[in-house]
């Protein structure tokens, strides 16, 4: 069975998609891979994404390959997808989730207690940025995008105090930076879905067979924990624009789910936690979402 797969071309991206190969041969060892490799909009600019189209500037050239039938499935950094897909697509697995938590890489000298009024702080996302200035309203966020090598390059050409990159990525990059905080939950909840890859195709032109081998590579404790995690952020019609949080984290038999959104300079925030049987999924999350936005959370993320 040969199986196209389409990717961004970034370092980050192609290690994603050989780890995809690599399940992919593991369980199907007649398969053959390709890569098809694309540039998307989103890498192609450095431009806010907010100003640009947002994160679906990541997908869109890949899920155009998707639809047009010159590749079988895509590889994502999930959080890079949009919560809200257009319904010809679905994640139809997920790999063993890396590491969920955001860090801050710290100019030579400094540590993360020495930050305050006017440091420097290297970021695009709002979320993140929400958050630091909830813990330090004086600091001055620098919008900073790229290649997760080129933002680091950043600390020292733009003299940023700090950059903050995804745990995740450094891991799978094997990136050892001298001067690192590795942010808590309480101090930085992490973007929905950060630190899992997602395989997307497209509904009605995906083979039966490919589906079944998805199937077998499909981590279900991950697959189970980020979908809740991204439709808590279409329930609230997040955007790239959106400083909000989601987390599933497992407890013994139970999950616990963990939601965090503010306002855009984090002087606001709303957070919201419970814990639940798997089997209490459905009625649990929604009631969650209901009193979600109920609390104001979806007029907050828009303030």
């Amino acid at each position: 069975m040969k199986i196209r797969i389409a990717t961004r071309t970034s370092p980050l991206a192609l290690l994603q998609t050989n780890q995809v190969i690599s399940l992919i041969e593991s369980a199907e060892p007649s398969s053959v891979c390709e890569i098809i490799p694309i540039e998307s909009e989103g890498d192609l600019t450095e431009a806010p994404l907010h100003l640009i189209g947002g994160k679906g500037l990541f997908v869109s050239k890949l899920e155009a390959a998707l639809s047009n039938g010159d590749a079988d499935i895509a590889v994502h950094s999930l959080k890079d997808v949009p919560a809200l897909l257009d319904p010809k697509f679905s994640i139809a697995a997920t790999l063993s989730r890396e590491d969920p938590s955001d860090a801050i890489l710290l100019k030579d000298g400094i540590t993360f207690n020495d930050l305050g009024k006017n440091s420097r702080i290297g970021t695009s996302g709002p979320r993140r940025k929400s958050q630091m200035l909830a813990m330090h309203p004086d600091l001055d966020i620098i919008p900073v995008r790229g290649n997760i090598q080129t933002r680091i390059n950043k600390i020292v050409s733009e003299n940023l105090d700090g950059l903050i990159v995804a745990k995740a990525a450094l891991n799978r990059l094997k990136i050892h930076y001298p001067n690192m905080h590795i942010f808590s939950e309480n101090q930085m909840l992490p973007a929905a879905a950060q630190g899992a890859i997602g395989i997307e195709v497209h509904v009605s032109q995906i083979q039966s067979g490919i589906l079944e081998m998805l199937n077998m590579i499909n981590c279900q404790k991950t697959f189970t924990a980020t979908k809740i995690e991204r439709d808590i952020v279409a329930a609230l019609e997040g955007s790239c624009l959106s400083p909000i949080s989601a987390l599933v984290t497992a407890q013994d038999s139970r999950l616990h789910l963990q939601v965090r959104v503010s306002n855009q300079d984090g002087s606001t925030i709303i957070e919201k936690e419970i814990t639940f049987l798997p089997a209490q999924e459905l009625e649990t999350v929604s009631q969650f979402k209901i009193e979600l936005l109920a609390e104001g959370a979806q007029e907050l993320i828009q303030t």
